[in-house]
């Protein structure tokens, strides 16, 4: 992949739940997986599907709309979520580089809000 075409700026996020010291109550809220930047984001392409390529993947993912590329992480998984220009993208899937399976990830997406 060239990185070149990295040249979006994505936050992605993870849902977490935890239990509140002072009261008890349980909270569940969605958390930026990269603290080390102070935006929480790293590079990414971010790709929207053509129709026809919209058309192909409703056959086998429902609703993916986009297709987001980004260098390979351990922590992405499909629980996660994208923030992107202010919309929110639900991975629908993690796909590793064909070629050698260490470079970056394909993440097949729909737009929209996900509560966890």
């Amino acid at each position: 992949m060239d990185a070149g075409k990295l040249r979006h700026r994505v936050v992605p996020q993870k849902f977490v739940t935890g239990q509140d010291p002072l009261t008890g109550e349980m909270i569940k809220d969605w958390v930026n997986l990269v603290t080390s930047t102070s935006d929480g984001a790293i590079w990414a392409e971010v790709y929207p599907l053509s129709a026809r390529e919209f058309i192909s993947a409703q056959a086998s993912q429902n609703e993916v709309t986009t297709r987001i590329t980004i260098r390979r992480r351990d922590d992405i998984t499909g629980q996660c979520r994208i923030l992107y220009r202010g919309k929110i993208f639900n991975i629908e899937g993690v796909l590793p580089d064909p070629v050698s399976g260490l470079e970056y990830l394909t993440l097949p997406c729909s737009e929209g809000v996900n509560d966890g």
